[in-house]
């Protein structure tokens, strides 16, 4: 049995990228025209586009530039798109060394279950009507969890705080040790 994870990139909460646009992006990339990538990947013209738009919106700058007409026409990526390739590309290899990196797991004192909890450091506390935003500095990196702000009340999370992330299947959890008890 193996570890699966999904990565991908957000923008104020919102997804910009994940393994399926990368691949949108990098087809269009290999066949310089928006068409022959859909039909490359199965996919609808249509849809292909409300991605991409999604994308441009959501970044605020365009990841392919269309040329009409001529003998340079096609779809191309721009630099940002191939910089949020090369992103996207970063964050996904290191969470697969993570996963198979047994060693680190053992040495931050996990096994791998449904029950994990990754102790780190409350970097910010963003309250957003009924959910917050917490971000959780986990050396090298962070993550963020969303929770109620029911929850962040009654557990009294302030940035600065050592909390622990419990990783599930679908979601990461947030739980801080009662200082009656002993270490998480």
């Amino acid at each position: 049995m193996e570890t699966k994870t999904k990565v991908w990139l957000a923008e104020d909460g919102k997804p910009i990228i994940g393994a399926g646009k990368v691949a949108l992006l990098r087809a269009i990339d290999e066949e310089g025209s928006l068409r022959k990538a859909c039909q490359k990947m199965d996919i609808s013209y249509k849809h292909a586009w409300k991605v991409l738009n999604t994308m441009n919106e959501r970044l605020g700058r365009d990841v392919v530039r269309t040329v009409r007409g001529g003998k340079e026409q096609g779809t191309f990526l721009t630099d940002e798109g191939r910089k949020l390739i090369s992103e996207y590309e970063i964050h996904r290899e290191f969470i697969d060394g993570t996963m198979k990196d047994e060693g680190l797991w053992q040495n931050i004192g996990l096994k791998l279950s449904a029950r994990n909890k990754i102790p780190g450091k409350v970097i910010t506390v963003e309250k957003e009507g009924l959910v917050s935003k917490i971000r959780i500095e986990i050396e090298p990196t962070s993550l963020t969890s969303i929770i109620t702000s029911e929850a962040v009340e009654k557990l009294d999370i302030r940035p600065g705080d050592h909390v622990f992330a419990i990783v599930k299947s679908t979601e990461v959890l947030l739980g801080k040790r009662d200082p009656g008890y002993g270490p998480v």
